[in-house]
């Protein structure tokens, strides 16, 4: 398998770009070291931020262990469910992390429905969690699509515009991910073939970092609560939906041709602006 990663019109050549490492003879998988330190970085963030606005940093240790586990567990449920075809004759690989597999959906699904029960459990205000923990979620979601750039997944159809990023054939986790227009546009260099896509990985981390900048430089002047999470909801979504429908790996909703996680994008969009206008103008109504 060739390891480089090329972005031609960039004349940018990666070399050696693998998917794993070795330390005394263990090999470990850059996708996993990547999304721990995704998550190391998004607690100390939320840490911070719940200090900044009064809460007990301790209480928010805990949101944020328990919450991460649940996250994790449901964005990997959700993942199999919309690729059951995949794992169905080999129960045994739903527990197999190393080859990627996780839906970023399922585990914001699952993570605010431990952030809810977590938050009544301790008498804080939900809302207000959700203000602190989503700039976690974001970081999180920054660093986590570099461990798709590693894994050779995630990526768009074909392209030859300014982004467009050139992977081996052979490199590819999925054959199924390989469109028609791929092969015809095929390129051969120093004998090995690659297929030139868009980079949706790079896409949607650099929208988020955009998203994270704009929170942090906004969060200071927030109307009422929940405003940051709202804003959240329709920003990434509308992201995502476009993000979303250039890929080639989407997870289908069962018994239509929808991408689920378009889908979903879509409803984040309608159901955050509606959070948020609501909110606003019940705020303005109490002043």
């Amino acid at each position: 398998m060739d390891t480089s990663i090329i972005f031609p019109n960039l004349h940018i050549t990666l070399e050696n770009v693998g998917k794993t490492f070795s330390i005394g003879g263990f090999t470990i998988a850059f996708y996993g070291v990547i999304i721990a330190i995704g998550m190391l970085v998004g607690v100390n963030f939320i840490l911070k931020e719940a200090k900044r606005v009064g809460f007990d940093e301790d209480q928010f240790l805990d949101i944020c262990i328990i919450t991460i586990v649940i996250g994790v567990i449901g964005a990997r449920l959700y993942y199999v469910i919309f690729s059951w075809d995949n794992y169905k004759d080999n129960l045994l690989s739903i527990f197999n992390l190393r080859q990627g597999g996780l839906a970023i959906y399922g585990g914001i699904l699952a993570g605010i429905l431990s952030i809810i029960v977590l938050s009544k459990k301790k008498g804080l205000k939900v809302l207000s969690v959700f203000d602190v923990a989503i700039f976690g979620v974001i970081i999180g979601q920054i660093f986590g699509r570099w461990g798709n750039f590693f894994n050779r997944e995630a990526f768009g159809g074909y392209t030859d515009g300014l982004f467009a990023m050139l992977i081996p054939m052979n490199a590819v986790r999925s054959p199924l991910d390989i469109t028609p227009e791929m092969i015809e546009h095929l390129q051969q260099i120093n004998g090995v073939d690659y297929i030139s896509v868009h980079p949706t990985f790079l896409y949607e981390s650099v929208w988020n970092l955009c998203l994270l900048i704009f929170l942090i430089c906004t969060r200071k002047k927030k109307k009422f609560d929940g405003q940051i999470f709202f804003t959240y909801l329709v920003v990434y979504g509308m992201g995502r939906f476009w993000i979303e429908g250039l890929r080639t790996d989407q997870l289908i909703l069962w018994g239509t041709n929808l991408p689920v996680s378009q889908l979903l994008a879509g409803i984040l969009v309608v159901l955050g602006t509606g959070l948020y206008v609501y909110n606003l103008k019940k705020n303005k109504t109490v002043e």
